[in-house]
């Protein structure tokens, strides 16, 4: 099953165009899969039955995995028999059937305007990392990019004459305009604090870390939490709270929704749509707090 899996993520990278971190994540929950059936004394593909996946979905549920982690090993699962039934390693899909459970899906947490700008004030411009941290912050609410899109980012993918950044998944890029709080921030971070954090590196990426390599996206979250806490900040903080808060903060402010779904790189708009409910939301509960007739 090992080659069965290298050719699947082969397929994907090279001609679905999937992205490194899609990838990584479709091979992950295979490899587990893997392990699972040779604990079970089945080596190849074609030994795998309905039965096998069954028992296999319950092991994951009994470990305390969540709905969705669940959903997304079955979802790994059926793109892989799929492919494998498509490229005719095997004649039937043992996987056509297995039912994913049900996924309640949770609004992605917000901050208000007041918050993010008490968050983007925490770094001071006193020592290099600081700087460096104020840029990213600016840069990442400025834009709506993914954490991935952030620390992916090389210095040719910046603009600072016109303010647009290009965001690249995979084969797939977008250009994302940004204001003169995020260009100032940058500027600053290229002309005293880049140099600094390289420590003699040669690099392409826009943003490094304190050993003068590549970011990570771990590291991104943990000074994120930082900051969070320096604000006063309760609400909860992930890797992409500050992406939300930009979507939402821009319907509320009278953005057309196709182009946050641009900006976004959201393949359907239903998935924008949300913002647009949290949008409301939000409105009304103000509304609900302020207007002495409620």
């Amino acid at each position: 099953m090992e080659i069965d899996i290298s050719k699947f993520t082969a397929y994907l990278r090279e001609e679905k165009n999937a992205s490194d971190s899609t990838v990584a994540s479709y091979q992950r929950d295979l490899k587990k899969l893997e392990s699972f059936l040779q604990e079970h004394g089945i080596e190849n593909i074609r030994q795998i039955t309905v039965t096998n996946l069954n028992s296999y979905i319950l092991y994951l549920e009994r470990q305390g995995l969540s709905a969705a982690t669940v959903s997304r090993n079955i979802a790994s699962i059926r793109s892989f028999f799929h492919y494998a039934v498509k490229r005719r390693e095997i004649e039937e899909d043992p996987s056509e059937n297995l039912k994913a459970p049900h996924v309640t899906k949770r609004a992605p947490g917000v901050l208000t305007t007041e918050e993010v700008t008490r968050l983007l004030e925490q770094p001071c411009r006193e020592n290099p990392k600081e700087i460096r941290d104020k840029a990213m912050m600016e840069l990442l609410y400025a834009t709506g990019m993914r954490v991935t899109e952030l620390i992916s980012l090389k210095l040719s993918d910046i603009n600072l004459n016109l303010n647009y950044v290009i965001c690249r998944e995979g084969l797939k890029e977008r250009v994302i305009p940004f204001g003169s709080a995020a260009k100032n921030a940058i500027e600053l971070y290229l002309k005293s604090a880049r140099d600094i954090l390289l420590k003699q590196e040669k690099t392409e990426a826009l943003f490094t870390n304190c050993s003068g390599r590549q970011m990570s996206r771990q590291g991104f979250w943990k000074l994120i939490k930082q900051y969070a806490e320096r604000a006063h900040i309760t609400a909860d903080i992930t890797p992409h709270t500050l992406r939300h808060s930009f979507a939402v903060h821009l319907v509320q402010n009278g953005a057309d929704l196709k182009a946050v779904q641009e900006m976004m790189g959201h393949s359907d708009i239903s998935t924008t749509q949300i913002y647009m409910n949290l949008a409301a939301s939000r409105i009304k509960e103000v509304y609900e707090k302020a207007h002495p007739r409620k």
